[in-house]
């Protein structure tokens, strides 16, 4: 076994840390951007929706998850969107603030309500997702609404591909990529492929590879690789290079599960293994990884140009999206530094 090493990057391991850490790291501030939303789980394995007896309610969304995920690991994060003025959604923007995200980007719709979203993973493994957004408070975040000092602020601007679906939020997000641009931030993109949400399999290639040249740095799965080239080889790196890979690119991560992750630059490519463990609810696997992964790039750019570095960091991301599907749910599952430190050790001594 190749021993993986663990890059320690920020401050604070414990969730409930000094609040003065923020402060301090205002200057590697993640600012995620997009949807925030209920998903309502069966309280069981292994059923379809239409078998599901009784669903329990948590927070959802992948951009959110990413800014608690960075929060919880010790760095610094803020969330822009919007939910209804209900109370779900003020529950929500709560769930944010005793994570230590900064909420204050947050908008709140007193005629639409905040999105519901039924998930599943049945017994053959797919995951089975059933939305109630006609329209949600989400999809009517407007350019006015933005808080542009916060945009300002980021050092990375995370964002994914949903909010571009529908009018007025995709323009929204547009302006929000282009001021954070503006401003020097770095561009994080995680496409965060949800199909049935589209129009149809054309409209989200489309309005997926739309924005792909702005992203300094796009995370994307191997289903999602066989989407949006149309069927060719998620696994060949010649198809990685030449249809995804763009000149402005400082980083390109191919996510492969529980087998790990592999990595693209423009000097170097390669891949780091994952971590084997007991999966129990694979929900936010994927947020964890982002969440680990621009929790190290946040404290150091560099990893851009350092193979080493990045190495780590990539173990470290893998550390965290492993240990997230050992619990149930996204949020409450999503672990402490001190946590992956542990898994890392333990990995690293086996």
């Amino acid at each position: 076994m190749i021993p993986i090493k663990l890059r320690i990057v920020g401050g604070g391991e414990d969730l409930l840390g000094d609040m003065n850490r923020k402060s301090a790291n205002m200057d590697s501030l993640v600012v995620c951007f997009g949807e925030f939303l209920i998903d309502l789980v069966p309280t069981v394995g292994g059923v379809s929706l239409a078998e599901a007896p009784i669903f329990k309610k948590a927070p959802g969304g992948a951009p959110a998850n990413v800014a608690v995920c960075v929060s919880r690991l010790g760095g610094s994060s803020a969330f822009i969107g919007k939910v209804g003025d209900d109370e779900f959604g003020h529950m929500l923007a709560n769930i944010l603030k005793e994570n230590y995200v900064d909420n204050t980007g947050m908008r709140f719709d007193q005629s639409a309500r905040t999105a519901l979203a039924f998930v599943t993973l049945r017994a053959d493994g797919e995951r089975e997702f059933l939305f109630f957004r006609h329209p949600s408070a989400d999809m009517r975040l407007h350019e006015s609404e933005l808080d542009i000092n916060l945009i300002n602020k980021a050092k990375i601007f995370h964002y994914g591909s949903i909010s571009l679906i529908e009018e007025p939020c995709r323009s929204a997000q547009l302006a929000a990529m282009t001021i954070a641009k503006k401003s020097g931030s770095i561009l994080s993109y995680d496409p965060n492929l949800r199909l049935p949400l589209w129009p149809s399999a054309e409209a989200a290639r489309e309005g997926i590879m739309s924005i792909w040249e702005q992203a300094d740095l796009i995370k994307v799965s191997e289903d999602e690789i066989t989407f949006l080239t149309e069927g060719c080889d998620p696994y060949d790196d010649n198809v990685v290079m030449n249809k995804l890979f763009h000149p402005n690119l400082k980083l390109l991560i191919v996510t492969e599960g529980s087998a790990g992750c592999r990595y693209y630059t423009k000097a170097f490519k390669g891949r780091v293994p994952g971590i084997k463990v007991k999966a129990v609810d694979t929900t936010g696997a994927g947020d964890a990884f982002v969440g680990g992964l621009l929790s190290s790039l946040a404290s150091d750019l560099n990893l851009f140009q350092d193979e080493k570095g990045l190495r780590e960091a990539l173990a470290f991301a893998n550390a965290c999206g492993a240990l997230t599907v050992t619990g149930r749910g996204a949020i409450p599952a999503l672990p402490t530094k001190q946590a992956v430190v542990d898994a890392l050790t333990k990995y690293n001594a086996s």
